[in-house]
Parts: C-alpha cells; structure tokens; sequence
C-alpha cells in the first residue's frame, strides 16, 4: 500500500505544473520524501538502495578519494615547477658607512625550472601514482559494494532461518507436551521424553544463534550505509536475480581481467620505476633554470654617496643557468635505494597475482560442488516434504496402513523444516560464490542496478 501511494504522488508531482501548482509540488515532495523515509525506518530497504547508501557512507571510499586528490595535487607540483615562481619582499632602515650591497625599498624574484632529465621521469611517476589512486578508488567502491551484497544476502538468509528455526522450536515443545502424555499413559518411557527435551533445547539454542546472527548482520548493514539498526530488514523480491552461468567460459580464470586492485598495484610498480630511473639520471646531465629579478634601490641611505647610479634607481636582471653535476655520492646513494624499493614492489605485485590466480581458481572449482549441493539440498527437502504429506494422511485414515502417532508427525515436520534450512544455506553459499565471481567479472555493480529478474526470492519457499 505504501508503494502505491508513493507512486501516485511520484506521478502527480511530475503532471504538476504552471505557478499555482508550485507549492502543491513542493508539500507533495515533502510527503513524498517523508514516506519514503518511513519506508527505510520500517526496513523497507532494497539491495540496490543499500549498495548506493553504503558507496556514499563508507569512509574507505572517501579516504580513497582523498587519495586521488592527493595524487593529482603531486602531478600539478612536478608540472608546475616550470611555471616561475614570483617572489617580493621590501623594506626600510638607515646604514652607516658603506653598504656591503645595494639597498632596496622593494625587489622581485622569478625563477623557474626550464629543463631537467630527472623531472620527465618525476612527471610520468606522478601520472602513474594518480592512476595507483584512481584504481585504488575503483577497489575501494568494488570490496564495499561486494560486502553490502553478501551482507544483505546473508541478512535474508539469517531472517529466513530465524523464521523457520522459531517454528521447529514450537513444534519441539508441542513434541515435549505430546510425549509427556504417552509418559502419564504409560505409553511411552522417560528416556523418550528427556530425548524429546534435549531435541527442544537443541533448538532453543539453535533459536538465539540464528538471532544473535540476524542482529550482527542488521549492525553491520547499519555501519555500512549510515542507517539506523533497528530499521534495517533484508527484501528478498528486491534481489535480482543470480547469474546462471550459462557460459562458463566467460568465468574462467584466464579470461577474467585482472583486478583494480592488482592493475592499482601495478601502476604503483610503475611509478616507482619511473622514479627509480629519475633519480639515477642527476649526475652529468645538464639541469637549466630561469632567474630574473628586479629591485627598486632606496634613495634614503646615501648610496649616491658610494655608488654612481647615474640617477637610476631600478635594477632589473633575466637569464638562464645551466649547471652540470660532476659528483653526488647522496644522490647516488638515494637512487640506489629508490631502485631496490621498485625491486621489492615488483616482487610484490608477482606475489599477488599469484594469490589472486589461485583465489580465483579455487571460487571457479567450488561453483560446481556448491551447485550439487543445492540440487541435493533440493531433493532432500522434496523426500521430507513428501513423508511429512503422507505422514499428515496416514494420520488422517481412521484404518488400513501403518499406525502414524502425533509425535511421529511432528517429528516429520521437524525434519522437513531442517531440510529446508539445509537447502537455504546450500542456497547462500552458491550465492556468495556467484557474487563474488561477478565482481571479479566486473559486473557487479550492473548486477545490482539489472532490472532483469527482480522480484524473485532467492530460495524456493516451502509449504
């Protein structure tokens, strides 16, 4: 019902126009906002809702935001030391005797660097860095996004099994009352009803696990979007339908692209080389700079007295220095250094690659066991549900076939919800898997945001 409301309002909002509707629109986009506001407080909370609150909550996304700024402020500084640099300064006082320099009321100095071996190399590791960052963004956005996912399944499962765990608990205390009376009736022993006990105790515990993990899930989904904790339930109609891997060729290890964490990594190799490279490029290769300067000479401290200034009191100079460094053992030593810090980071980089290959190798190998186990799960659930039918109907036939007590049938109902709750674990992990082989596709966020297969529950719901 609220849905519907919130799209008729939506749609009148939009018909509305001309100067005598404008307040009707804002009160009506107030309404509109207010509801769905109520919407989110009362859980009503998509998948992708929540993906788009937690990409814009997470502080890992904004410190990696930082980061790109950063890295392009560092590629302006090694582009702008061409641009001079302008400098004034001034000032007054009195002198006695002669001056050891000239005296001036105001001067300004312009220098700049107009060409340098080292510095092209100093650029391209700076565009390289703002690439490490642009990717390390990327890899941000993905790993938040992924674990709003999981979360959010996982949250709809923990909401399904805590749901199903709370009707076998009922059903195991109705199984204690019924075997308490074939006890008074000398039916059944007491063995058989502290039997009866521990399977309700069992389930009791099971109860709160399932409930204690509902909880921890619904704060986590909290912290990651920003919303309040009470608020948050899990919709399953809202998850779009899992990929059907159809083409497994397509998930194979060797034609999945590489991560942006590892291309991030790479970029970071790079620079460091590009670096590297600068740094051992100081000595015997010429470095020019631009310098001019011009100062106004005071006329307040007798310097006509010492100097024949042919009264001209400006002063102004422009050139360029060109300077060949011979020997530096610090730099020599400093790029030794930024040479081996470039080793080590292509060291690194081989180790994660490496670690990212069998990753993904061992995720694509599980699809295949996650998905048999859910066909079994499947059929498991099918044999309880077909016992506990004809369990229901023997106990229904006043003769003919095997005698089917009470506690027999409810024991078949107990069986039947386990078998349920197999099947939906079975259900989530295959659901993780396939995630996370999206992701790793690079089509996760597109995922999220498909209209196609909305609507459908993640696991077939049981009678």
């Amino acid at each position: 019902m609220r849905a519907d409301i919130v799209a008729f309002m939506a749609s009148y909002a939009r018909a509305s126009s001309g100067v005598c509707h404008v307040r009707c629109r804002f009160i009506f986009r107030l309404i509109l906002l207010g509801c769905i506001a109520i919407s989110q407080v009362n859980g009503q909370v998509s998948l992708t809702s929540a993906v788009d609150r937690a990409l814009e909550n997470s502080p890992k996304i904004l410190s990696a935001e930082h980061d790109v700024n950063r890295a392009k402020a560092a590629l302006a500084v090694t582009k702008d030391i061409f641009i001079p640099s302008v400098v004034t300064g001034g000032g007054v006082g009195d002198a006695y005797g002669i001056t050891l320099s000239v005296p001036t009321i105001f001067t300004i100095n312009a220098q700049s660097l107009v060409y340098s071996a080292q510095q092209r190399f100093y650029i391209r590791a700076a565009r390289s860095d703002l690439q490490a960052a642009s990717l390390a963004l990327q890899e941000a956005r993905g790993q938040i996004e992924e674990d709003t996912v999981l979360t959010y399944l996982s949250l709809d499962h923990a909401q399904k099994t805590a749901e199903v765990v709370a009707e076998q608990y009922a059903l195991a205390l109705k199984l204690v009352s019924i075997v308490e009376d074939r006890v008074n009736a000398k039916l059944e022993n007491d063995l058989e009803l502290i039997k009866s006990q521990r399977v309700a105790v069992q389930l009791k515990l099971q109860k709160i696990r399932a409930e204690n993990d509902e909880m921890v899930l619904r704060e986590h989904l909290a912290h990651l979007t920003g919303l309040p904790e009470g608020g948050i339930r899990a919709q399953a109609e809202t998850i779009p339908a899992m990929p059907s891997l159809d083409k497994p060729e397509e998930f194979r290890e060797s034609s999945l692209p590489e991560s942006a964490g590892i291309l991030s990594a790479q970029a970071n190799v790079e620079a460091k080389r590009q670096r590297a490279d600068g740094d051992s490029r100081y000595t015997w290769r010429p470095q020019v700079t631009f310098g001019a300067q011009y100062g106004r000479v005071s006329p307040i401290e007798n310097v006509s007295e010492f100097y024949n200034l042919h009264n001209n009191y400006n002063s102004a100079s422009a050139g360029v220095q060109i300077q060949f460094p011979l020997l530096d053992r610090v730099r020599k030593a400093a790029a030794k250094q930024s040479t081996e810090d470039a080793l080590r980071s292509e060291t690194d980089l081989d180790g994660m690659r490496a670690g990212e290959a069998e990753d993904r190798l061992k995720l694509q190998r599980s699809i295949p066991e996650l998905a048999t186990i859910q066909e079994l799960a499947q059929l498991e659930l099918k044999i309880a549900q077909s016992e506990l039918s004809s369990a229901e109907l023997q106990a229904k036939q006043s003769s003919g076939g095997p005698l089917v007590t009470p506690k027999d049938e409810v024991n078949a109902r107990i069986q039947e919800r386990q078998r349920y709750l197999d099947l939906i674990d079975a259900n989530l992990q295959l659901e993780r898997a396939k995630v996370s082989l999206v992701r790793q596709k690079g089509e996760l966020d597109k995922w999220v945001h498909s209209p196609e297969g909305t609507g459908a529950p993640t696991a077939p719901l049981a009678p």
